[in-house]
């Protein structure tokens, strides 16, 4: 949770307490899929990104946490899960509308699943 200043997620035009006229990729560059990046180093064994918009949807990002714990805990490699979440009075939204803006605009920017399983690797 940020408290309303722009985060490394903040999707272009988007506007924040810090940036009042929308992300702009020229000064504060482009929004970072970080768990796309992560994949890529050795040590990650675990990706995922989830969304907690909708009891379904919390329901899988339970799972992937509690794996993520799991595998950390055996000492497998490195995990990560990030949590899409709404955040009504920063986005100046009602509650409804900022769950619709998460479907529409940051998940097709940002998709849910897993992005790395390495556990199945032999």
């Amino acid at each position: 949770m940020t408290g309303g200043q722009m985060a490394p997620t903040t999707l272009l035009s988007q506007r924040t307490n810090t940036s009042p006229y929308g992300r702009n990729s020229e000064a504060c560059g482009h929004p970072i899929r970080m768990s796309e990046m992560l994949a890529t180093l050795e040590g990650s064994i675990y990706l995922a990104r989830v969304s907690v918009h909708d009891a379904i949807h919390m329901t899988k990002a339970k799972r992937c946490i509690r794996k993520a714990f799991e595998l950390q805990l055996q000492g497998k490699g490195f995990s990560m899960i990030e949590v899409l979440a709404t955040c009504p009075t920063n986005w100046g939204m009602r509650p409804l509308q900022a769950v619709e803006w998460l479907k529409s605009e940051m998940i097709p920017y940002y998709p849910l699943g897993i992005i790395k399983d390495s556990t199945e690797v032999k």
